[in-house]
């Protein structure tokens, strides 16, 4: 089925459209324009001068709605059904360190669910291979040095959907694994490290091309001794993800890293169970969380156990309280995370030949309906 947008204001990474109008055709926008609409379809959306935007991507979530990812393919959906809500309509399913036959098994219902459901990209594998004192809402009993072995058995167990893996470079081995992950098309990322600045760029230039969490897990920046995040803004190749919930990040050094790297910022959520959802006790793998006016913490620490964050919520937060423009805002939630997955031929933009998928956003940028392959969630 057609379906025609008309009357919108079009906000993507490429800026800002008055008047627009886009025309799709099953799970593909095949025309866009500004100005009269072309003729009648056997579908029409008025968007009424509000805004239309892509669809969110996220490369980094846990849980949501009440629902934990780990919890089985029905606790993901219901999770993700959550996200759907609040404009994400692609997710990469992440995992927190597990036994190496607990994460295959989760691995393995992921692909299922991936090969039914598009909206799924595949799965993070945030762990195992973390270090130990930066390993934040890990379980320190699941960390592991990567072996080869491990390695391979965890991408056979994606069956070709494992889209990122976390890995700490110090740890030994990890040099060989990001060679290994590279040569399988898998995004590597690095994060949950205390590797220096020279460390950090000796993984990118092995191919490691994300920071997970920037500033969260990892050295700061310190006028002598820079740490990654410096590396990864000098290099052009690297995508920094950016949890922009006001309490993983200061939004201060949010628009830092915005003016630092422009257009390899990508708002993540790296959302556990509660968001979307209430305060109260949750677990995050196999450890117990307590979450307080929307701050999940490891029950009895002071250790921040991911976000309660929505990316609908991020991007207001990246406007109102980072100062960033919409512009920069809305890539950082959609192309740019498609890019850092390989998928920006096809995804994070409302253009022809890109998937029909879009968020309708009223003048205060709240979510009031969304699409996903041409279809209204």
């Amino acid at each position: 089925m057609t379906t025609l947008f008309h009357g919108a204001r079009k906000l993507d990474a490429a800026g800002e459209v008055d008047g627009f109008w886009m025309l799709t055709d099953g799970d593909t926008i095949v025309a866009t324009g500004s100005g009269p609409a072309p003729g009648p379809s056997p579908a029409e959306v008025d968007v009424g001068g509000h805004w239309l935007v892509p669809g969110f991507i996220d490369l980094h979530g846990h849980g949501g709605g009440g629902h934990s990812f780990d919890d089985g393919p029905d606790e993901l959906l219901a999770a993700l059904a959550t996200h759907r809500a609040h404009g994400t309509t692609r997710s990469v399913v992440s995992l927190v360190a597990n036994p190496i036959a607990a994460l295959r098994a989760s691995l393995g219902m992921i692909a299922d669910l991936a090969a039914s459901d598009p909206l799924i990209l595949g799965s993070h594998l945030e762990g195992p291979f973390l270090a130990p004192d930066n390993r934040g809402a890990h379980n320190l009993e699941f960390l592991l040095e990567p072996q080869p072995y491990e390695v391979e058995e965890l991408i056979g167990a994606a069956r070709g959907t494992l889209r990122q893996l976390t890995i700490a470079p110090e740890l030994p081995g990890s040099m060989e694994a990001i060679d290994v992950l590279v040569e399988a098309g898998i995004a590597v990322a690095i994060g949950h490290t205390r590797a220096d600045e020279r460390l950090a760029h000796e993984a990118f230039d092995r191919g490691a091309r994300i920071l997970t969490h920037a500033f969260n897990a990892m050295p700061g920046i310190h006028h002598r001794d820079p740490g990654p995040v410096v590396a990864a803004f000098d290099d052009e190749r690297v995508t920094l993800e950016l949890i922009l919930d006001g309490k993983h990040v200061h939004p201060s050094v949010a628009h830092l890293a915005f003016g630092a790297a422009p257009g390899r910022i990508a708002l993540v959520t790296d959302a556990m169970a509660a968001a979307g959802s209430v305060d109260g006790d949750y677990t995050l793998g196999s450890l117990n969380v307590t979450v307080h006016e929307g701050l999940a913490m490891l029950r009895g620490t002071n250790t921040i156990a991911g976000s309660t964050l929505t990316q609908d919520s991020a991007f207001r937060q990246a406007m109102r309280d980072a100062h960033v423009t919409p512009t920069e805002a809305i890539a950082a939630l959609t192309l740019t995370p498609a890019r850092a997955l390989g998928l920006d031929h096809r995804h994070g933009m409302l253009a022809a030949g890109y998937a029909a998928d879009a968020v309708l956003l009223d003048h205060e940028w709240r979510v009031t309906a969304v699409w996903a392959d041409g279809v209204r969630l």
